[in-house]
């Protein structure tokens, strides 16, 4: 079992974190308004290599210049940034990092040298390990960390950046745009499946839904969703997906407890059946992952 979680990482995160190298680079997909000033680069799933590029990118005009959320894999730093040059001329000025894995921050290095990389402190400590941060690329690091929470800007501008717990990752970041009521989770949420449960990088399947309930309770004003992953959605689909996390960790939890294997577990899961749209490609993993976290 531990093999199979060990591997199951390999392939999601550190495949993906290689990029596209040795490989024809999958074009960047149009950008796409969302609302007013804020866009959206959009994600393929990673299980379609020829199409992904990976995870969404927000962009929000401010008065001040660009913020991005988020940089894809290595190598699309001049496409994302010639993107945004066909909406603005204005600078980007703002690099937010919400997680360390390698398809949300592998086009760091092609950002200007001036712009500022937010991320949580987790997160960066997590990205320092990183081969792709290593020697002269540490340059692309985060340069400023926040424990709690951190606001960028003021007035309209405003953005909130939020740690909630562990989950996906140990220093997953939410992103909050107060005036547009718009809500970043990065890979918190990332589909409508089970999710990868990095425990290499902190992670925690059973800590997840505990924290999604307190991002959703503490940003209850957001009516738009930005999910890792999949195209813009709403705050039901959010609040639908902490139930299914609250309801698979439980449901795994008390396999677990009556002896039955993580395999058998994953043959006797009812979780998926009970929300429609929902898929469970990633649901095995995800069970392996939490019996490793219960010591199984």
């Amino acid at each position: 079992m531990k093999r199979s979680v060990v591997l199951g990482m390999l392939v999601a995160v550190g495949a993906l974190s290689v990029g596209l190298a040795g490989q024809q680079r999958a074009t960047l997909p149009d950008l796409m308004k969302v609302k007013d000033n804020f866009y959206v680069i959009g994600s393929a799933s990673p299980v379609d290599r020829a199409t992904f590029t990976g995870g969404n990118v927000s962009v929000f005009v401010t008065d001040a210049g660009v913020t991005v959320v988020d940089s894809k894999l290595a190598g699309y730093g001049p496409d994302i940034i010639a993107k945004i040059k066909a909406v603005t001329n204005k600078p980007i000025t703002t690099l937010i990092n919400t997680h360390t894995h390698g398809d949300h921050t592998g086009s760091n290095e092609g950002f200007p040298a001036s712009v500022n990389i937010v991320a949580h402190e987790n997160t960066k400590a997590l990205m320092a390990k990183m081969d792709a941060f290593k020697g002269e690329k540490a340059q692309f690091l985060p340069k400023q960390t926040f424990k709690d929470k951190l606001t960028l800007g003021s007035g309209k501008d405003r953005i909130e950046l939020y740690y909630f717990g562990k989950g996906h990752t140990g220093g997953d970041t939410m992103v909050y745009f107060p005036t547009l009521r718009i809500l970043a989770t990065g890979d918190l949420w990332a589909w409508k499946d089970a999710p990868l449960l990095d425990l290499a990088n902190d992670g925690s399947g059973i800590e997840l839904p505990k924290t999604l309930a307190k991002a959703i309770a503490a940003l209850k004003d957001a009516d738009t969703i930005i999910p890792g992953h999949t195209p813009p959605s709403k705050p039901a689909e959010l609040q639908e997906y902490q139930r299914y996390m609250t309801d698979l960790v439980a449901e795994t939890e008390a396999a677990a407890k009556a002896g039955k294997s993580a395999a058998d577990a994953f043959a006797a899961s009812t979780v998926t059946a009970k929300y429609p749209g929902f898929k469970s490609d990633r649901l095995k993993a995800a069970i392996e992952a939490i019996y490793k976290e219960l010591g199984k």
